[in-house]
């Protein structure tokens, strides 16, 4: 069983492509179908995780709104940092599924338990995942690898319920 979720930022949860502006402001574009994928997977009680290379005020404004609380910036080192977010929650690589889109990312991937990329990821990283999206990085493939997460554990009719549910 899947406990935590994984996620890189640059090409996964974004297009890949950094805007920075004449005055060195960067910008990054997130979807909003894999924000709501992903608050409603940690309300499903599914710990999500991001762990990325680059550092980013963006990424941590995004994170909190999402209510994502363990967010790793900067990492050097993909599987130490993993490492320390499993230590913390006792839950073992097994439990851990990771989506990622370069090598940067391919190591950490082979570790865990469930691996899964954009379609438009690097072909290393694609030959080694168990999920491969219909869909770009940025472009809801983080929506699409959460909710085969979520019907996998059957929990995707309850996030249905609650938003077709008439009850206030």
């Amino acid at each position: 069983m899947i406990k935590l979720i994984v996620l890189d930022v640059d090409g996964t949860l974004t297009d890949g492509k950094l805007y920075i502006d004449n005055f060195g402001n960067e910008m990054k574009s997130f979807d909003v179908k894999d924000g709501l994928a992903i608050s409603q997977a940690i309300k499903q009680g599914l710990k999500i995780a991001i762990i990325t290379g680059k550092t980013s005020n963006i990424v941590e404004k995004r994170s909190k709104e999402l209510g994502i609380k363990d967010v790793i910036q900067g990492s050097r080192n993909k599987v130490n940092d993993l490492k320390t977010i499993l230590k913390k929650y006792n839950i073992s690589f097994e439990e851990t599924a990771y989506m990622g889109d370069d090598l940067v990312d391919l190591k950490v991937m082979k570790h865990c338990g469930l691996s899964g990329c954009p379609k438009d990821s690097v072909n290393e990283i694609i030959n080694i995942s168990d999920f491969i999206s219909t869909k770009n990085g940025g472009n809801g493939a983080v929506r699409e690898f959460l909710e085969y997460l979520l019907k996998k554990e059957n929990l995707w009719n309850n996030i249905i319920d609650n938003f077709s549910s008439t009850e206030q």
